[in-house]
């Protein structure tokens, strides 16, 4: 359905909350070492009932009110009375910054990276790496390097809400290719040719110019989404920062390899080959045209495209199919796939009581075991689904309650198999463990992922923002590509140079 569709992938485009169920062990890196030299006292027993606040954010399709199965089976596991706030993901910045502004944050909640840097150090979280080692599920679970993300040398201010570097997935119509006589594209200009065809030919045969080649998004306005990447790493642009001489440099400083994505993409745009909405499109726009037979590439979750993409593709065209592309080589062979870091965190309130504290990582640590995981995924045993023998049979109350929420917006297992269920295919984890393995080879990792820069907080939007319309342009043919010169120098000049400045000297804290 396309309310499944839309929760999944802005579950896995915003927060990375696509992780999950079986399979998913092998992937795994190494658990995270217990800090040399903690002496925690052992967590209080669970005798006494405490309330606990979470806040968490709210994607398509709404959230639960106030009772629901899954919280009471946690509230009676955990000995708690747990209240869940959640905010639509438009608001949910906004309201992290009112709770800011009157010393209100709840008791544990989700946060987003640059909030999270922004008051990392001003006493708002609570440092877990004292009492890390009493967590043993939590310690197996999350590995050192991704613990470590965000957090400076000796601290744990915030748990990962981990997101598979891997997990997007670049897609071309297959039937489209052979209707056509065309083989799988593996360069740029191969790509240009293949999108031309999609867009020229008639490749859905019903005689109508309505077909593309490529879609893509801008998100805030200030950055591509991922439909791009496969073209912006070909050019050798950067995932956010790359290390170059010794340091970091951002692709918004990167004036050659933006002028080379640019020509590439302003002629596509000229030839009709590239979404004409594409300035306007929102987020998810280009997966959905996708889904309805418009567009002939995609970029997605590689889960997302058997739970939904290719389903309801197949609504449409029941003969549709489609086919994984290494991304494609750049004119100096450079290729990769969108890759992300896991910089999201989960973070407790450093003001609340040290019980409360505790019992909170208790329920974390619960989480993330067999029979935890099991309850935030699949829902509670007779409610949501039903098991007679080995067999699993999903219940009407699993559509309607949709018990999967905590898992997916906010914690849940180092595991990209999130959205697998016992009733479901179980021959889908091993063609997305397929198209895993391939996307692990073509990873463009951000070196800059988990620093700060207060600059970049306080004036790099407004930044990108200008620099991104600039662009636009460009690609648009109202203006020239050596506009970019200039735009990127206005970017520098107006507060770019600082955040590189800053950005290196948090860089040099890790070496």
């Amino acid at each position: 359905m396309v309310k499944t569709m839309k929760t999944a992938i802005a579950a896995s485009l915003c927060i990375g909350l696509l992780a999950g169920c079986s399979g998913g062990a092998a992937d795994k890196p190494a658990a995270a070492d217990k800090p040399a030299d903690s002496k925690a006292a052992a967590p209080a027993p669970q005798n006494e009932k405490i309330s606990i606040n979470m806040m968490s954010i709210a994607y398509e399709g709404g959230a639960w009110g106030e009772k629901h199965p899954v919280i009471d089976e946690l509230n009676k596991k955990l000995n708690i009375d747990l209240k869940i706030q959640w905010v639509p993901s438009d608001n949910y910045v906004e309201k992290l910054g009112t709770m800011a502004a009157s010393n209100s944050f709840p008791d544990v909640f989700r946060i987003n990276s640059a909030e999270y840097l922004k008051w990392r150090d001003k006493g708002v979280f609570l440092d877990i790496a004292p009492m890390w080692k009493n967590y043993p599920n939590l310690v197996k679970e999350i590995d050192a390097e991704t613990l470590a993300i965000g957090n400076p040398k000796g601290k744990t201010y915030g748990l990962p809400n981990w997101t598979p570097e891997y997990r997007e997935t670049l897609l071309i119509r297959k039937d489209w290719l052979a209707k056509l006589n065309l083989k799988p594209p593996t360069t740029v200009d191969e790509l240009y040719e293949v999108a031309k065809a999609f867009t020229k030919n008639d490749p859905d045969g019903n005689g109508k110019d309505d077909t593309m080649g490529y879609s893509f998004a801008i998100a805030n306005n200030r950055s591509f989404t991922r439909g791009a990447d496969p073209l912006r790493f070909a050019f050798g642009l950067a995932n956010g920062w790359k290390e170059a001489d010794g340091g970091i440099i951002p692709w918004q400083a990167q004036t050659k390899e933006l002028k080379d994505f640019l020509r590439f993409t302003s002629k596509m745009y000229a030839e009709g080959l590239l979404d004409k909405d594409f300035a306007i499109n929102k987020g998810q726009d280009p997966d959905f045209k996708f889904e309805a037979n418009k567009v002939g590439f995609t970029t997605v979750p590689g889960t997302n495209i058997y739970d939904s993409g290719l389903p309801n593709l197949q609504k449409v065209v029941p003969t549709a199919d489609v086919l994984q592309l290494m991304p494609p080589k750049g004119p100096t062979g450079l290729q990769g796939n969108t890759t992300y870091a896991t910089t999201n965190k989960v973070v407790i309130n450093a003001k609340i009581d040290k019980k409360k504290q505790e019992r909170i990582m208790a329920l974390m640590d619960y989480m993330v075991t067999d029979e935890g995981h099991n309850l935030i995924t699949y829902g509670v045993e007779g409610i949501h689904y039903k098991k007679t023998g080995d067999k699993y049979e999903v219940l009407p109350a699993f559509e309607t309650e949709r018990p999967m929420l905590i898992n997916f917006w906010f914690f849940h297992r180092f595991d990209p198999f999130n959205t697998v269920r016992p009733w479901e295919d179980q021959e889908k984890p091993k063609k997305v463990k397929a198209l895993f393995e391939e996307n692990k080879k073509y990873l463009v990792k951000d070196k800059g992922a988990g620093l700060f820069s207060e600059t970049s907080t306080k004036s790099g939007a407004s930044l990108d923002q200008k620099l991104m319309s600039e662009m636009v342009a460009i690609i648009m043919g109202q203006k020239p590509l050596d506009a970019i010169d200039a735009a990127v120098e206005a970017w520098k000049k107006d507060g770019g140079n600082k955040i590189i400045e800053e950005m290196n000297e948090q860089y040099k804290l890790t070496k």
